[in-house]
């Protein structure tokens, strides 16, 4: 379904659904959220216009126009490529924190991993990924994991991609520095080993040791696009981001992802989510949010 149908601009599409310095039309609303779902497959309606205006309006005031007609114009020209980018930075919702969902880092360690550090150090492949990585805390949480139990992983061919559609999270990311309310799910033996503690601009920050970062490969990536990878992962993470999706759109996520997935190779997804529709007999579930790969034809295409 396109975000044009989604919106229905037979409603009076000069209707102002959000006010405040600059007006929100039905058909304004329509026209970011056509562009957002072709992008990033991220589905908008009407109730979320209060969000939009909020998170846009700024940007507008930043660039000097007269309002969200003048804006559209833009993000949707050539000219406005780069803005066009901004707005899907401004849209999407990096809301993250270390161990979030701690019960998935506690079955990896406990069930996955074993197996797959034993691979590791044999001299076999081992690659797992965050394909919604945010500002970090996600990856290195895996890799945390990952170090409780092999301190020197990064030694052997265990990687870790990790992956986002917003190029300014992901520089984030990559620095690797926290403050410390973001590390109070952090225990303090792991606080204490691999962080240390830094001022950058003037702030109190917490640096995560180059021995974790080691394990990572941070990428832009758009889930909507070609996936350029040449192997399979053993392990995919993808939390609270394919609820934004419509269904369609889940069903063709969940799916490519049983593609780079081999038999018994497991997917962690978001509490609110759930592996359904045509999908759901690629996958047996078999904890909260967890699901193990199922052995069939479908081919290993991304």
């Amino acid at each position: 379904m396109s975000m044009m149908g989604a919106i229905d601009l037979k409603a009076s599409p000069d209707e102002v659904l959000a006010s405040g310095e600059y007006p929100l039309t039905r058909r304004d609303l329509c026209e970011i959220a056509a562009m957002i779902y072709s992008d990033a497959g991220i589905s908008l309606n009407e109730t979320k216009a209060s969000l939009v205006y909020s998170r846009l309006s700024k940007h507008i005031r930043a660039l000097g126009l007269a309002g969200f007609r003048d804006y559209c114009t833009l993000v949707s020209s050539p000219a406005g490529a780069g803005a066009r980018r901004e707005m899907l930075s401004h849209l999407t919702t990096n809301f993250t924190r270390f161990f979030r969902e701690n019960h998935h880092f506690d079955h990896l360690r406990d069930e996955v991993l074993p197996n797959l550090l034993a691979r590791a150090k044999s001299g076999g492949r081992v690659r797992i990924w965050s394909a919604a990585c945010s500002d970090g805390q996600e990856p290195y949480s895996i890799a945390l994991t990952v170090l409780s139990l092999l301190s020197n992983a990064a030694d052997f061919d265990f990687k870790i991609l990790a992956t986002d559609i917003d190029p300014k999270i992901l520089g984030l990311a990559r620095t690797g520095a926290y403050d410390e309310t973001s590390l109070e799910t952090v225990s303090p033996a792991m606080r204490k080993q691999w962080f240390q503690e830094v001022e950058i601009q003037g702030r109190r920050k917490f640096q995560i040791d180059d021995r974790v970062k080691r394990l990572i490969t941070f990428n832009e990536l758009n889930l909507m696009a070609q996936w350029p990878f040449k192997g399979i992962f053993d392990v995919i993470f993808c939390r609270n981001v394919v609820i934004y999706f419509d269904e369609p759109t889940q069903t063709k996520i969940w799916s490519r992802f049983a593609g780079l997935l081999p038999e018994n190779g497991h997917l962690y997804i978001g509490h609110s989510e759930r592996v359904s529709g045509e999908a759901k007999h690629l996958f047996d579930n078999i904890g909260i949010t967890t699901y193990r790969r199922v052995a069939n034809s479908i081919g290993r295409k991304a």
